[in-house]
């Protein structure tokens, strides 16, 4: 008994082909069904990893942290990207507008937030690379990566990105990305958003900005670090022409205008106006403020920081070091590289300084100074810069003697050093706060023990508190927006020497005048140092050359820095 089976026709388009043609065209159907499927759950599961991100974050930004000195004046801007102050759409010029659109995204108002014709180039030559370094990022795009700080390059993280632009473009108007672009996005020495950038390289808002101002800021974007014009105003102008190349390239404007806008001054704010909103003691603060709190605490900013800083006096010793070190550069004898002279961009070889004050009962820091000029370097030499002490160590030789009951014989350091030995000495030292390193040898009792300003001002309070070694701190309080507080410092004062020995050692400070100094340059010329006692604090100051050579103008250094302690009054 025969089985019945259905004919199976082949169409009549099929069927004058050759039956291995016939074969692969079926083949190449099944197998373009399956990548259409295997596609499908791809994209279903990015945007199903998209949809974990909140988008209300786009528009959030940290608010601005306040630091406030002791007496409650405000210390320059907040600093990091708390700093940052919003603009709208309203506020940022149209040549603006167009100038990002030319160097970033040209067809930024025709997509739908991924640029797939700009993609497909770029995966062209990942293919050919062999890496996938190029990226095609719309602004919309850069905008998911550094809100939600997606920075690894990778197949992976470039679909994750798409998936986030896609739903990003759904939820907010280009308008509201270009606004949330430029308010986010980094401009360099310091400035966090369009608007501080602004205000901080320009002096005025971004609503204020002319053409030159307007394409000089977005050609910052791509290397802020670099093109900064506050560190070099050259690359900052040649990253200002090509923005308006690809301006012209897009019909956005023509010579003759591009001829007007390069004949605008560029007005920048002036470089004593400039610290104001960074400096070595803003950075310090920074610091001491990451360890007190968590990060994400801080990133929300909207903190009130109350310092130790008295703003006056850290304004005054700012410019009393500035003015002792130009008189210093501007001697018969000076041969060295001078401030005035120097080219940003290129490391400082000009003579440097650094200062501490404490505050002598609590170790709260009055003022820092870190460096001659934070644009130039923002290396703080204050914490970071170890320099034999010369004759600023003689005090803590007395101290030890004087803790041993062994005699204290005032300018003969090395006779006062041998009846205790070095090994007393430095232990002497460590405890009042000076760490070294320290020789074992005599030529300890001739200053060849290292140190730091601030560690100098230590050791100096130690001695000024009778014996009691205070913890150096910057941060008194921090409040939170809804004004609760989330922290408040403790004085901690640890007993270091006795008072006597204290009190013997911090008579060698005392000169005719009352004022209680001491210091000059060190035996080998390189470096000069001033160690002062007033009645309210220490302070330590340091003078010297970063690549340590010995300074040939040192009479002329000797009588600047007895004037700076003169100036520096009681």
């Amino acid at each position: 008994m025969s089985t019945w089976r259905p004919i199976r026709r082949t169409p009549a388009w099929l069927a004058w082909m050759p039956g291995w043609l016939r074969t692969g065209i079926r083949w190449a159907f099944w197998m373009t069904l399956a990548m259409a499927l295997v596609g499908l759950m791809i994209c279903s599961y990015y945007f199903y990893q998209a949809t974990r991100f909140d988008l209300a974050e786009v528009g959030k930004m940290p608010a601005r942290t306040v630091f406030l000195d002791r007496n409650g004046k405000e210390l320059g801007g907040g600093t990091g990207a708390s700093n940052r102050r919003l603009v709208t759409r309203q506020d940022i010029p149209d040549f603006m507008v167009k100038a990002l659109r030319a160097r970033e995204d040209a067809r930024f108002f025709e997509h739908s937030g991924v640029d797939f014709r700009g993609l497909a180039r770029a995966t062209v030559r990942n293919v050919k690379d062999g890496d996938f370094t190029q990226g095609a990022s719309t602004l919309s795009m850069q905008l998911a990566r550094n809100t939600f700080e997606i920075r690894e390059k990778s197949i992976n993280r470039k679909l994750l990105e798409i998936a986030l632009t896609l739903r990003l473009e759904s939820r907010y108007t280009k308008d509201e990305i270009l606004a949330n672009y430029l308010n986010r996005i980094y401009f360099g020495s310091g400035c966090h958003g369009i608007e501080q950038a602004s205000r901080s390289y320009f002096g005025k808002p971004t609503s204020k900005l002319n053409e030159a101002e307007c394409a000089m800021l977005i050609g910052i974007i791509r290397g802020p670090h670099i093109f900064s014009p506050f560190r070099n105003l050259e690359a900052a102008k040649e990253q200002q022409s090509q923005v308006l190349a690809r301006m012209k390239a897009m019909d956005f404007v023509d010579d003759k205008e591009i001829d007007r806008i390069k004949k605008i001054p560029m007005v920048l704010v002036p470089q004593e106006q400039r610290t104001s909103e960074r400096s070595y003691a803003l950075e310090a603060i920074q610091k001491e403020l990451q360890q007190i709190l968590d990060d994400e605490d801080i990133r929300d900013g909207g903190l009130t920081v109350r310092t130790t800083l008295d703003g006056g006096w850290q304004l005054r010793l700012e410019t009393d070091l500035s003015e002792s070190l130009r008189k210093i550069e501007q001697s018969k004898d000076w041969k060295y590289p001078v401030h005035a002279d120097h080219q940003a961009g290129n490391e400082p070889a000009y003579l440097q300084c650094s200062a501490v004050t404490l505050e002598t009962k609590t170790g709260g820091i009055l003022a820092l100074v870190g460096g001659r000029d934070y644009l130039d370097s923002r290396y703080d030499r204050s914490s970071g810069a170890r320099r034999d002490l010369g004759a600023a160590f003689e005090p803590w030789i007395a101290a030890a003697a004087a803790e041993r009951g062994r005699l204290v014989l005032p300018g003969k350091p090395i006779q006062t050093g041998r009846q205790i030995g070095p090994k007393e000495t430095i232990r002497i030292a460590k405890r009042c706060g000076i760490t070294g390193p320290f020789v074992e040898t005599e030529d300890l009792f001739r200053g060849s023990a290292a140190s730091t300003p601030l560690e100098l001002a230590t050791g100096l309070a130690t001695l000024g508190n009778e014996g009691k070694r205070p913890k150096p701190f910057l941060i008194q309080s921090i409040a939170a927006p809804d004004g609760k507080s989330l922290y408040q410092s403790k004085v901690s004062l640890t007993p270091a020497i006795g008072r006597q020995a204290a009190r013997e050692a911090a008579s060698l400070l005392e000169n005719t005048s009352g004022t209680r100094v001491h210091g000059g340059a060190t035996g080998s010329g390189r470096d000069a140092w001033l160690a002062r006692l007033g009645p309210k604090g220490s302070t330590a100051i340091w003078v010297g050359f970063d690549q340590p050579q010995r300074i040939s103008s040192a009479a002329k250094l000797d009588e600047v820095l007895a004037d700076l302690a003169g100036r520096l009054g009681n």
